[in-house]
């Protein structure tokens, strides 16, 4: 499913736009990753928190020529373009939502289609290649993203459909938890902290770049806390695709000891992304919706955490 080459629609997410001149000062004291590493040809991921350093929203942002677009859950976009403006009511800074204006493909394998677009996307992770105002960003497991003006949409989907078959989002999102990479949605807002979901493992958070609503709390988890729960990658044998925040429990716990990031079907049931509780992960009893429900086994992630690393922008 996930490992086959194909392209689909990324349907569940939206683009919210920060244009003008104090649109790069406005956001770095918002968001969790540091804009000063971001160019014409390097993208990242990151999140908005609350002062108590909890995520309302993840995103990934790419840098355009007056300002940024940040790719999010749909049902998180208007809340937090609501929210976002009332901080930028004495910026020079204009924020809108861009779901419109854009056609967002995933590609896995898709990298001789890009080319036959005039793209020619480099294998590092975040990179970005532009051509003819369309935009390619590579993915950590080597997938992309095809961003595509909706004047052109019809057009550049038609010759892409000619190359790949097109795939449900399902595959999409199978890849997405292969490699590990978390995302808050609407029923998990305001759940996490970055590290919860690994985001200081895969780039999204900065320990340099100096505040940021929520800094001081992800700051003192990452140098004086202990953290208890983290992101796992779990495989269910069943048909039924849990949603996110569904809770997981463990029979030697007397309360939920994870819930659900983001899960997808496979080839043999279910695989998951969760924040799951330490102890539990390694006890390896873990359950579904109850103490009773389905079991879960963990599966390995494609990366480590090392803290030493994490910090280092």
């Amino acid at each position: 499913m996930a490992d086959t080459a194909f392209y689909c629609t990324l349907s569940h997410e939206g683009i919210l736009a920060v244009r003008g001149p104090d649109a790069s000062k406005f956001l770095q004291g918002q968001v969790t990753c540091n804009l000063n590493y971001l160019s014409a040809s390097q993208s990242s991921l990151g999140a908005r928190c609350t002062p108590k350093g909890r995520m309302q929203s993840s995103f990934r942002i790419v840098s355009v020529s007056d300002g940024y677009l940040l790719a999010m859950a749909s049902e998180l976009l208007d809340a937090q373009l609501a929210d976002l403006k009332k901080y930028a009511a004495f910026s020079k800074s204009k924020l809108t939502d861009e779901s419109q204006d854009w056609l967002r493909l995933g590609l896995s394998g898709g990298d001789d289609a890009l080319h036959s677009l005039g793209l020619e996307l480099p294998a590092a992770t975040d990179s970005v290649a532009h051509y003819n105002e369309l935009l390619a960003l590579r993915l950590s497991d080597g997938r992309a993203e095809l961003w595509i003006p909706a004047a052109q949409a019809e057009a550049v989907q038609a010759q892409l459909a000619s190359q790949l078959p097109e795939a449900p989002l399902n595959d999409w999102l199978l890849a997405q938890v292969r490699a590990g990479i978390g995302q808050v949605m609407g029923s998990t807002r305001e759940l996490f902290i970055p590290q919860m979901i690994n985001l200081q493992a895969v780039g999204g958070v900065s320990f340099k770049k100096g505040c940021y609503t929520g800094q001081e709390i992800v700051a003192r988890m990452q140098y004086l806390g202990k953290l208890k729960r983290r992101l796992y990658r779990l495989e269910l044998h069943d048909k039924q695709v849990p949603e996110p925040a569904t809770g997981l429990f463990s029979p030697s716990h007397a309360s939920s000891v994870g819930e659900v990031v983001l899960a997808a079907r496979s080839e043999t049931g279910v695989e998951l992304l969760a924040v799951l509780q330490d102890d539990a992960a390694l006890n390896g009893q873990v359950h579904l919706g109850s103490a009773e429900g389905s079991p879960l086994s963990v599966l390995d992630l494609p990366y480590t955490l090392d803290s030493d690393r994490d910090i280092q922008r």
